[in-house]
Order: structure tokens, then C-alpha cells, then sequence
């Protein structure tokens, strides 16, 4: 007797379903699909990621254990090995891709008022990469070094609730700078990002669109310096510089004037030099901004830890992407699910209890809420005291 939704069935209902039947009809997913439906495909890998399954055998098990319960977790089909091999390998990754962007559009939303640490009317984004190292004898189209593969996930990261906006997944050989060449670049939002970044022609692309990025300099930055303003060296700050470039082709790339910003981190005994085209926040800003970017090496290594990345269920290009893309969408899913009920938990804790609570028909509310058990002691007439 079904006596109510179980908690995988609850999550999944936040999920906007009429979106993802759009994202499937218009890449053409059920094209020659008899009964393992995309969604089937989508709830089977969501599984795998809540539960950490480690293979496909794993998961074809798992579901086929709880055979009574698939209807009611959402699945119209049996679960096979074989068929969910076929389907990671041939149904299109952007299905799951752009499935994955309307939940982050959504989780945008409900984090917009979010603080990150800075009081800052501006969209501040953390543009970073993170490498997920690949078998090359197994993965070839993913080329890396001589024998070593791996791919990259390049992503710009919303620092008000750490809600990545946009990721693009590359071989390993793709270098990080290219990454901006496909960038959008939004109006007066802020770019902050390693040195890796810093090539000229492409930095004055945001300039040019009227945004605004923060990076480091250079061990061989050539410039000259036009004026200075004071600053409060007890804060940390070394110096900041208005400049232009000395160059000749870096100067052609970027003819306009730049900050250049000195800081003393004391944690780590390190001096910083940061560069910038914003010339109205103050210089110690300059520096947190900075400081906030290892956000998003938060974000790689939480869900490198948490989240089925690191090892594949399918050898292919095609199914690496969607599973990395599944991936994301459970991420973006729990961010969503957390803010919506007012949780209080940390999304790691909340991972965590879906993990051991997926079959379980209790309302999902009050499974993920942070409540103090307490033990109650009941005296029972027929037991005798072991002790008087």
C-alpha cells in the first residue's frame, strides 16, 4: 500500500518537468527511444549522484532492488545496464546542459540577495578551471599531455550563493585564456580571476563593454606608472597605482589606463599585486574581491568530493559531459531545494541525509530539518530493575 511520495520522488517534483520535455524535443532525445525515456536516463545518473554509486552495475542493482518502488520514484521503465550505457553514449549531452542552465536560472533568482561577504550592488563572478584527470588509453578523444588525459571544466561562478552560471567543459589542452573569448560579458558585473587570465586584448574586451575584472599582475608586468593614492598602510595596503601599459603590443592591446593595486596578505606572508580597470572602489575592496575568488576552488573541491566526477559510468565524450552536467543539475538542485524550504543544514549535510533517505516515504521537509533528537526513557510495569 503506498501511503505517500518517497523523499527521491519529493525532490524530484522541484524540478520543472515541462522545461525538460523543451530541452529533449529540441534536441530530438526520444528520437528511435521505445521505453527508456530521457527523464528515466536523467533520474537513474540523479540517483547515482545522491546515493554515490560507482557504476553502472551498481545502479542497475540498486533500482532493481527497489523494483516495487520505481513507479513511485518516477521511473516508467525498467532500469538496465546496457540500456543506460546506450543512452549515455548516444542521446545528446546539451539536453542535459541546457536542463542544467534553467535550474540555475532559477537558483540565480532565489540567491539574488544573497551575501557574499562584500556589500556590493554589482554581479561579481569568479571565472576559474578546475582538471579532472582522464586514462587516455580509455578516454582518447580527451587529449591532455603525451599519456595523460583529462578534461577541463572552465567555470564562472556566482559568488551570492555559489551558483556556477556558466560551464564549459574542454579537453585538457584547451588553455583557461581562451575561455573568454566565449564569455558574455554583463554590463557592470565584476570578473575576478587568477593570472592565468591576464592577456590584454582580451581584458579590454570587458573594458569595452563596460564591465569591470580584477586579476594579478605578473612577475614581468611592464608599465608606467602616471600617479599614486594614498592609502592605509595598516590594512595591508602596499600601494595604489594608476598606470598604462609600456609594451608595444600590450599597449596596442590595451590603450586605456589601469589600476594597479599592492597588498600584504600577513596570513601567508605573501605580497599581492592586483590589476583592474574599476577606479572607483577603494583599494582595500580591490584586495577582498580578490580574496573571495577562492570561492570557486571551494566550489571544485566540494563537488569533486561529493559529487560523481572524478570517476565515468561511460568512456565517450557524449557520456562524460552528461554526466558532468547531471551532476551540476543535482548541485543546483539541492542549492534550489534548500533555499526554498528554508533550510538551515549546509548542502553537505543535505546531500548526506538524501543519501540514506531517498527510499523512505516521509515528508521532505521534515527529513532535511536540522531537528534535536532527544532521548526519552519510557518505564514499562512489566520490566524489572536491574539496579535498585
Amino acid at each position: 500500500m503506498n501511503s505517500g511520495k518517497t523523499i527521491f520522488a519529493q525532490l524530484m517534483d522541484f524540478l520543472p518537468t515541462y522545461e525538460f520535455r523543451k530541452c529533449v524535443e529540441r534536441y530530438q532525445g526520444h528520437y528511435k527511444v521505445q521505453s527508456f525515456s530521457c527523464w528515466d536516463q536523467f533520474l537513474c545518473l540523479a540517483f547515482a549522484q545522491l546515493t554515490y554509486r560507482e557504476s553502472l552495475r551498481d545502479i542497475e542493482i540498486c533500482l532493481r532492488a527497489a523494483g516495487s518502488k520505481l513507479y513511485h520514484l518516477g521511473f516508467r521503465s525498467q532500469v538496465a545496464r546496457n540500456t543506460l550505457a546506450n543512452a549515455n553514449a548516444v542521446r545528446d549531452w546539451r539536453i542535459y546542459a541546457d536542463f542544467a542552465q534553467v535550474l540555475i536560472a532559477e537558483a540565480r533568482r532565489l540567491y539574488a540577495a544573497e551575501d557574499f561577504g562584500l556589500e556590493l550592488k554589482q554581479t561579481v563572478y569568479a571565472l576559474d578551471s578546475t582538471t579532472i584527470d582522464l586514462c587516455l588509453a580509455l578516454f582518447p578523444w580527451a587529449k591532455f599531455r603525451k599519456r595523460k588525459g583529462a578534461v577541463k571544466l572552465h567555470t564562472l561562478l556566482d559568488l551570492r550563493g555559489s551558483i556556477p552560471t556558466v560551464i564549459w567543459i574542454t579537453t585538457g589542452k584547451v588553455h583557461d585564456v581562451k575561455v573568454l573569448d566565449e564569455l558574455f560579458i554583463e554590463a557592470g558585473a565584476i570578473y575576478v580571476m587568477d593570472r592565468g587570465y591576464l592577456d590584454f586584448a582580451r581584458l579590454h574586451r570587458i573594458q569595452r563593454k563596460s564591465a569591470f575584472f580584477v586579476t594579478r599582475a605578473k612577475k614581468n608586468f611592464n608599465f608606467r606608472r602616471l600617479y599614486s593614492a594614498p592609502v592605509d598602510k595598516s590594512t595591508g595596503l602596499l600601494f595604489d597605482q594608476t598606470i598604462v601599459l609600456n609594451g608595444f603590443y600590450s599597449a596596442r592591446d590595451y590603450p586605456d589606463k589601469l589600476r594597479r593595486v599592492g597588498f600584504h596578505d600577513a596570513e601567508r606572508n605573501k605580497r599581492l599585486v592586483f590589476v583592474t580597470n574599476n577606479i572607483s572602489l577603494p583599494a582595500l575592496t580591490i584586495a577582498q574581491l580578490y580574496k573571495c575568488r577562492w570561492k570557486v576552488e571551494l566550489f571544485f573541491k566540494w563537488i569533486k568530493q561529493h559529487l560523481r566526477i572524478k570517476v565515468f559510468y561511460g568512456d565517450s565524450e557524449n557520456a562524460v559531459k552528461t554526466q558532468i552536467w547531471i551532476a551540476i543539475s543535482v548541485y543546483v538542485l539541492v542549492a534550489i531545494v534548500k533555499k526554498r524550504l528554508s533550510l538551515e543544514p549546509s548542502l553537505y549535510t543535505i546531500l548526506q541525509i538524501l543519501s540514506v533517505t531517498l527510499f523512505e516515504k516521509t515528508p521532505i521537509l521534515q527529513a532535511l530539518s536540522a531537528t534535536a533528537y532527544t532521548t526519552q526513557n519510557h518505564d514499562c510495569s512489566n520490566q524489572l530493575n536491574l539496579f535498585n
